[in-house]
């Protein structure tokens, strides 16, 4: 306790010198820029953390740096510590992992997950932070907001053991759909993407792997997370009699066709959505809070296989020129982590 103390007297004396952070902001299509901003003082309810690594959520954060959030979606693309409106300037993410250097002392000297934009120290509400298992590495645990959504979707699925599933859609969420199903016994999992470069990583989670056209029919379960029609097509198709499509894309204001004859149909096919921000109601009935979930969702990335999902490093000064070479629609890899 005393050896805690004193880290918090030498945290606060560090703060009292630090007024001031670096943040990411999205200042127009396809540019960024890191900007100066003001640390406000710490409330008795408050921490101040210093970042360690940040991850760059390729599909939504491509979407917010090509200012392009439909108009009527901007409060539901609002991440909890956004700054600024959409389209520009806005300073945006939500997959920080950091050192808490002040506040309330059970918190000092903690190291925590927090749904905070790219900034390389913030002050935030204790009721935000998300303490990171010791058993988990740091610049693994970025992914736990990602994690969070193939854990929700998982939930709301009702998958269970020796269920034939297929996952449509290889990015960084169909990837952890597709790791976490493939955990469950006797299950049939395979994943489909238009990349055969996702194969290798299918096959290291335990997952078959099929292009589009060669995609296996009949599942029990079948997941979408391509955001794309042809994949949503692909998914129905997928799905056997009386089996659930569950649909993880976001298409903001986009009208999709989706082929609702044949089995779909006949078969009594069911198509569901899953969306992070609501709980699944099973779950939530049963006193599971966003709290909860997500330290669920961090205790599930102590598996190193996960490692493979994390293709490309970048320190923190040089991601606003690199902007458009990690955020372009035909950007190699997967998840670029951030380094502070």
């Amino acid at each position: 306790m005393a050896e805690q103390s004193s880290l918090s007297r030498s945290a606060s004396l560090s703060t009292a010198k630090t007024k001031s952070a670096r943040a990411l902001y999205y200042t127009a299509p396809m540019q960024a820029e890191i900007r100066t901003v003001p640390l406000s003082a710490l409330k008795p309810d408050e921490a101040l953390v210093r970042t360690e690594f940040t991850a760059l959520s390729r599909g939504t954060e491509r979407l917010i740096a090509s200012g392009l959030v439909p108009s009527g979606e901007e409060a539901r693309m609002r991440c909890p510590l956004q700054d600024g409106d959409f389209p520009f300037p806005v300073k945006y993410g939500y997959c920080a992992v950091g050192v808490v250097e002040d506040g309330p002392a059970e918190w000092v000297g903690h190291r925590v997950f927090v749904l905070h934009p790219h900034q390389d120290r913030f002050v935030c509400n204790v009721s935000w932070l998300n303490r990171v298992p010791d058993f988990v590495p740091p610049a693994r645990a970025a992914l736990a907001a990602n994690m969070e959504t193939a854990l929700n979707a998982i939930w709301d699925s009702g998958v269970s053991a020796a269920d034939k599933v297929v996952v449509v859609g290889g990015g960084l969420v169909g990837l952890l759909v597709t790791w976490l199903a493939a955990k469950m016994p006797g299950t049939d999992v395979t994943l489909v993407d238009i990349n055969p470069l996702r194969a290798e990583i299918a096959g290291h989670f335990g997952a078959h792997f099929a292009m589009p056209a060669h995609a296996p029919e009949g599942a029990d379960v079948v997941f979408h997370t391509s955001a794309s029609q042809p994949g949503l097509a692909t998914a129905i198709r997928a799905a056997g009699k009386e089996a659930k499509v569950v649909e993880l894309s976001w298409y903001g204001n986009r009208e999709i066709t989706a082929p609702l004859g044949g089995l779909f149909h006949a078969g009594r096919v069911s198509l569901v959505s899953s969306q992070v921000g609501t709980i699944s109601p099973g779950h939530a009935a049963r006193g599971w809070t966003y709290s909860s979930r997500l330290q669920a969702a961090l205790r599930l990335l102590a598996d190193d296989s996960l490692d493979q999902l994390i293709t490309g490093t970048l320190a923190f000064d040089d991601l606003a020129p690199a902007i458009p070479r990690l955020l372009a629609a035909d950007a190699a890899g997967l998840v670029t982590i951030v380094t502070y």
